[in-house]
């Protein structure tokens, strides 16, 4: 067995047992970061020289422990290494945001979710590819090679989470942090076969700098398996001071995965397959996957129960307002303009044209379509859907210079499920529940109340022990 075949809980055991030390860890991983990362688009920062450092502080440490059990002080993923996304600041260490026109800027602070992760002990191997600002749901930026699933190298790895599901999915980290303010962590989850968790609005912090402006965006766990996920979000887990939204925290000394650890009891689960773009069409296969995991869940005991579609499309043009306001707002120099990516040039000019009242409508109309979609819904514990209406498309069928106005239609019709619960703030995941004849992944898509990440973490664990995907995994697992 390799280093990497152990899950992240695994590794953070072994450390604290001195089978294993988080200098071993960082080695091995970035062995296989030199190996494979360039041809699969993962990391566009590798620091490595630091992550060794603190490698070895990690270790100095725990042998000067006299008590070296996980139970007795030590953060649940001690030691272990993590990739965090290039949207995030982190202090002293290049942040791209996908463009050349941010190449060469190094932030002077930390994000509060890298803060929280470096407070848990972990190892940050670098920093992993994103599209432009994060504004695509594919991950093919100007400044690195594109993001590839590692299942099948022809195809997307989807964004903008894009290079942190690469770096989980082919074994050149553990875990991975990534953010969701469309789909972000969900869809690449589903395209690379992991589990992708976009938390409670307020659960994780996107301080200090960046504002909340509209509430779509939030931090969240990429991992192989729902055990590391939720320990990943114990530890980015937390609001600071200064947010705007809180989520309420655990109980007691309840932690999100202890929920992994038990039964979520008889679930009355919602379903729904009708997609709110009006032009987007189901593939077959994703809709097989939905009818699949529909019939597993009541395999286990759950009633599983059509529902109307919670949205409608006229809440589409609201989201397109405030997506391409946020994108005019980026902190971009006139001179700088021209660099841009066509798609990021045509969303900010979009934006421009957006009047105050304008977007105060359109954000007022989609927070009312958002409580009415939660009212609606609120008599199932889960609602689910296909993550995706497509299964993995090529490298280079999105991006459309030319017509950059055909190239946001096309994503709008590829992932036409998850944007609305950025704007409705409620907890999502997906998970690898099938694979296709050609062996893609194909992700379902679980949505639950607000706040409650936990109860979608038990059902995830009971799911995941039904039906397991651990063993599924891409050719390049094995590379040495």
């Amino acid at each position: 067995m390799q280093l990497h075949d152990m899950s992240a809980l695994e590794q953070a055991e072994a450390i604290a047992r001195r089978e294993v030390s988080p200098v071993e860890l960082v080695e091995h991983y970035l062995s296989r970061i030199d190996l494979l990362s360039e041809e699969l688009g993962a990391f566009v920062t590798v620091t490595a020289d630091k992550a060794l450092t603190e490698a070895r502080e990690k270790e100095e440490l725990l042998h000067s422990r006299n008590d070296l059990s996980l139970q007795n002080g030590l953060p649940v993923l001690y030691g272990v290494p993590i990739a965090i996304k290039d949207l995030n600041l982190t202090a002293g260490v290049t942040t791209m945001f996908g463009s050349v026109v941010m190449r060469d800027f190094i932030s002077p602070v930390d994000d509060h979710v890298v803060t929280r992760i470096k407070q848990g002990g972990m190892i940050s191997l670098g920093k992993t590819n994103v599209p432009e600002f994060g504004l695509p749901c594919y991950t093919e930026p100007d400044v690195a090679p594109p993001a590839r699933t590692p299942y099948d190298p022809s195809k997307s790895a989807g964004g903008s989470s894009g290079g942190a599901a690469v770096a989980v999915a082919a074994g050149l980290a553990p875990v991975a942090q990534g953010n969701d303010g469309a789909g972000s962590i969900r869809i690449p989850a589903s395209v690379c076969g992991l589990v992708g968790l976009k938390p409670s609005r307020g659960r994780i912090s996107n301080g200090p700098v960046f504002p909340d402006t509209n509430g779509l965006g939030i931090n969240g766990p990429l991992a192989r398996n729902v055990a590391d996920a939720a320990a990943l979000l114990d530890v980015m887990a937390g609001p600071m001071p200064g947010d705007p939204w809180w989520a309420p925290p655990l109980p007691g000394n309840e932690t999100f995965l202890s929920f992994t650890h038990r039964l979520p009891g008889r679930l009355k689960i919602g379903r729904y397959i009708d997609p709110v773009v009006p032009e987007a069409v189901v593939d077959p296969e994703c809709k097989m996957a939905w009818e699949e995991s529909s019939r597993l869940l009541e395999e286990l005991g759950h009633e599983v129960v059509d529902c109307t579609l919670p949205f409608s499309a006229e809440l589409i043009p609201y989201f397109e307002i405030i997506w391409a306001s946020g994108a005019a707002s980026l902190p971009v120099a006139s001179h700088d303009e021209p660099r841009l990516r066509a798609l990021t040039r045509w969303l900010r000019e979009r934006g421009r044209q957006v009047a105050a009242t304008e977007y105060l409508a359109a954000f007022g109309a989609a927070q009312a379509a958002a409580r009415q979609a939660i009212e609606s819904t609120y008599s199932f514990d889960v609602v689910m859907t296909p993550t995706l209406a497509q299964l993995p498309a090529p490298i280079g069928f999105f991006r459309n210079d030319k017509h950059p106005e055909m190239d946001f239609e096309a994503q709008k019709r590829f992932t036409p499920f998850t944007a609305t619960y950025n704007l409705t703030g409620q907890p999502a995941m997906s998970l690898p529940l099938h694979w296709t004849s050609e062996g893609l992944p194909v992700g379902i898509q679980f949505i639950g109340r607000p706040a409650e990440e936990g109860l979608l973490l038990s059902l995830a664990a009971q799911l995941e022990e039904a039906k397991p995907w651990a063993s599924k995994l891409p050719q390049c697992w094995t590379s040495r």
